[in-house]
């Protein structure tokens, strides 16, 4: 795909340059008529710091940015195997020279989404309801539609293209409420003196305070859409089977509710826009092409190749999606068959994992009920709910007998061989998985080694 990263990188630089005359214009226009004679350089200041501010969100805040108060936590192999396999897979499908970073979020809706501008950044979130509604082929289909994502470098521009058209909405109010405010009657008074470039001006920054964002907009999720298409024929490349991604689509979209940290803002971010999940008509102002189109195409691919999915869109649309160049350099590939293979997770263990990576310390009772015990409970003991019982949190004990002044070894007793968790001596949450087999293990926390003790065989 190549071709289409440089096809990619060319209208990259052809729409933020539209945006950039856009937000020019509106700075200049603007600020003469606000201003008066020479007020358009002002009115450029004002636009070059909307737009360095926007940039520092972009580059110090992009991951807050996309989550948005989603409390998602990093995965480690060990939390599930079987979700690491898949990217793995995907990465190597892919040709991604490194393995993204997996962010879980609790969430029953399923969804997913990609972001990162490094490859050492690069990330794919998905959420607790993906991995327990989705079967291993829907799954590994979603997973290899955002590794096309990253591949095919979209995340990097839609980021930029989503700055760029926050400036020009930023600036746009700005000038609007400025106008509104005073602007109006100084341009007003200007043209009764003569000044017929003035109103003139005036007008100009009025059309594009008011039509400038919804052109960009516009501009943006036209480019969107397409990524998208693209997006699907890479992942049936990278799995050899459309269906799964076919099929996966299908299951989020008929979400009853849509991720609770969705917002205008990532919505676009996601595999399947959770604000219009069930739309079965595409606008100019759509994020994503229909759901329902996207299956048809998928469905009809007569292979898994990326000519296999240029004739298939073809066919719904009437014209090209993919270069000749990646057309001709893409092998031809038959589907595989489906894996047969069930969900990665079951709700239980998706809920467990997202709780243990959240830093909870679970606590069994003798009656069988488990309780999470939140980050920050400074209590030594917690009371079980079902039967009153008082439960000591598992913590670390010194090593050695303590020294006034130095920091002392700590170490651990392992009381099952599932997963385990205790509270560090710095009230940091450390877990210890079922294949765990070492002889000690770092806190998170604060960094300190603790070594890990089994008592003889340790009860499951």
């Amino acid at each position: 795909m190549w071709e289409q990263i440089r096809a990619n990188r060319r209208r990259s630089a052809m729409l933020i340059s539209l945006m950039g005359v856009v937000l020019v214009l509106l700075g200049y226009c603007g600020g003469e008529a606000i201003f008066g004679g020479g007020g358009g350089f002002i009115g450029l200041i004002v636009a070059v710091v909307v737009l360095l501010v926007q940039l520092g969100i972009y580059f110090g805040g992009a991951q807050s940015l996309v989550l948005g108060g989603a409390g998602g936590t990093e995965m480690s192999r060990d939390d599930c195997p079987r979700l690491f396999n898949i990217v793995e897979e995907m990465r190597l499908a892919s040709g991604l020279p490194v393995t993204p970073k997996v962010l879980l979020i609790q969430d029953p809706s399923p969804n997913a989404f990609a972001f990162g501008r490094t490859p050492e950044t690069y990330t794919i979130g998905v959420t607790s309801g993906l991995l327990y509604r989705l079967n291993r082929d829907e799954l590994q289909g979603v997973i290899a539609h955002e590794t096309g994502h990253l591949k095919n470098q979209d995340v990097q521009f839609m980021m930029l293209a989503a700055v760029m058209l926050g400036s020009i909405a930023v600036l746009a109010e700005i000038v609007w409420r400025t106008m509104r405010l005073g602007g109006r009657a100084r341009s007003r008074s200007d043209s009764r003196g003569g000044g017929q470039a003035q109103l003139i001006l005036f007008v100009i920054a009025l059309l594009l305070a008011i039509l400038g964002p919804l052109l960009a907009q516009i501009l943006y999720f036209s480019c969107s859409r397409k990524r998208e298409f693209l997006a699907d024929a890479s992942a049936a490349q990278f799995t050899r089977y459309p269906e799964g991604l076919a099929s996966a689509l299908e299951k989020i979209s008929q979400a009853a509710e849509p991720p609770s940290f969705v917002n205008k803002a990532n919505a676009p971010m996601f595999i399947v826009n959770p604000l219009a999940a069930t739309a079965e008509s595409s606008s100019v102002f759509s994020t994503h092409p229909p759901t329902g189109e996207r299956v048809r195409i998928l469905r009809s691919m007569a292979g898994a190749a990326l000519a296999d999915y240029e004739a298939a869109y073809r066919t719904a649309h009437g014209g090209g999606l993919i270069g000749a160049e990646s057309l001709r350099a893409a092998p031809a590939q038959a589907m595989r068959e489906a894996s047969g293979e069930g969900p990665v997770l079951g709700r239980s263990d998706a809920r467990a994992t997202v709780r243990r990576n959240a830093g909870y310390v679970s606590v069994r009772c003798a009656c069988g009920l488990e309780t999470g015990v939140p980050p920050g409970y400074e209590r030594k003991e917690i009371r079980c709910v079902r039967c009153g019982n008082a439960l000591p949190i598992p913590t670390t004990q010194s090593a050695v007998p303590p020294v006034l002044g130095t920091a002392q070894p700590l170490r651990y007793t392992r009381r099952i061989n599932g997963w385990e968790s205790f509270r560090c001596d710095c009230g940091h949450a450390v877990l210890i998985s079922p294949s765990f087999s070492g002889n000690s293990v770092r806190c998170p926390g604060c960094g300190r080694q603790i070594e890990v003790a089994t008592p003889g065989a340790a009860q499951n």
